[in-house]
């Protein structure tokens, strides 16, 4: 058997507005789902579209066991990385010999065929290779890591990534006016944030646009937004937003000494917190049993 795992993932800037051809950020989180792959003659059925889709592609059978310590459903990046880690067990157990880009490109079109068509190859791109990951008009590029001390917020409101991205895309076309200078702030947030990553207080305030900017796209929700108010004013260099809005997770950027202050402060609103910094790894194997 084979045991390999792979990280989540948040957006740091830009979501929704990278759709329309501006610059986003992402970056790998230390929570991570771990899969094991046996290969069996008559496996039991599985209930996940996305391992079945793994099974299906690769031509192999096998059993499948999942530890993982993402929500699902909540914008962290969970099935990009249920997905990653499963083709790197299989392509480990049967000798298929993946490399990390093969599994980042196979990632991608499993998750588009499960979703219809509406995934972003950036989920399992930055699950894979781990790191902050600028995405610039179809392009991606690893920037240089930093140590940035993290508290993601999880509403436990779940949300339809699908839904959300169809109602910015309506916005877009009934109201193209105000849409556009919308994602052109958003765009010039996210290049701003890319000049002062090692400076935590100003990334703080370019996070705190941003949320502003994906509020007026009317992806908030009001448990979000009482998340990233308690984590300000917990102590928090900024908070937003991250993924595709309307219930999910939000993520705040905190001094080292303020995380635990902020994250407490998150689960007496009701919200689950996860405290993390990033994963420079991506895919890895693990130690089987």
């Amino acid at each position: 058997m084979a045991t390999w795992s792979a990280p989540g993932k948040v957006f740091l800037f830009g979501e929704h507005a990278v759709v329309y051809g501006k610059p986003g950020v992402a970056m790998a989180i230390r929570p991570r789902v771990a899969v094991t792959v046996r290969r069996v003659k008559n496996p039991a059925p599985v209930r996940s579209p996305y391992i079945d889709e793994c099974f299906r592609s690769t031509g192999v059978q096998g059993s499948v066991y999942i530890r993982s310590q993402l929500p699902s459903s909540s914008g962290l990046g969970s099935s990009a990385a249920v997905t990653t880690a499963t083709l790197a067990a299989i392509s480990d157990e049967f000798g298929l010999g993946f490399t990390k880009d093969e599994i980042a490109e196979r990632a991608f079109a499993i998750e588009k065929k499960v979703q219809n068509g509406r995934a972003s190859p950036t989920d399992t791109y930055v699950t894979t290779f781990g790191g902050i990951v600028l995405i610039t008009k179809g392009s991606k590029r690893r920037l240089p890591p930093q140590s940035l001390h993290l508290v993601i917020g999880n509403t436990l409101v779940p949300h339809s990534t699908a839904k959300m991205v169809e109602h910015v895309a309506q916005m877009h076309q009934k109201h193209p006016a105000i849409v556009n200078p919308i994602m052109d702030s958003i765009g010039a947030v996210t290049t701003q944030a890319i000049k002062c990553m090692n400076k935590p207080q100003q990334l703080g305030h370019c996070m705190d646009v941003n949320n502003a900017l994906l509020e007026a796209l009317g992806v908030g929700h009001p448990a979000l937004s009482k998340l990233v108010l308690t984590a300000r004013a917990a102590g928090a260099f900024g908070a937003k937003v991250t993924g595709a809005g309307g219930g999910g997770c939000m993520v705040a950027l905190c001094p080292k000494h303020a995380k635990n202050w902020v994250a407490g402060a998150m689960d007496a609103t009701g919200a689950k917190s996860i405290i993390t910094t990033i994963d420079t790894t991506g895919i890895r194997k693990e130690k089987d049993g």
